[in-house]
């Protein structure tokens, strides 16, 4: 089974995209059972949906704002560690081409 912490043997910043609300609840719910929050404490399943979420090594989500968005579209052009993009539902039918 695909989990959303097996995410974290890529290396880099880890941004999950959501095709649609229903995958976007799935990960939210995924997340949540395995423990992870926002940076406040809040559940993932008590926030709104976004097409994007950031993942973070301390078990916390977070939105990733307008310029994140740019990040996910162009990450050719990302500074420092690099950006893995994860399409979750690829992901989670088991597809091997999950990575963007």
């Amino acid at each position: 089974m695909r989990t959303v912490s097996n995410l974290f043997k890529h290396d880099g910043r880890i941004y999950v995209y959501l095709s649609s609300r229903n995958i976007g609840k799935l990960f939210q719910q995924n997340a949540e059972n395995e423990g992870f929050t926002f940076g406040d404490g809040v559940k993932p399943t008590e926030r709104e949906f976004d097409d994007i979420f950031a993942l973070k090594r301390d078990w916390t989500i977070c939105y990733v704002g307008w310029v994140g968005h740019m990040a996910f579209r162009h990450p050719e052009n990302v500074v420092g560690e690099p950006l893995v993009r994860i399409d979750y539902g690829k992901y989670l039918a088991g597809r091997d081409d999950y990575v963007m």
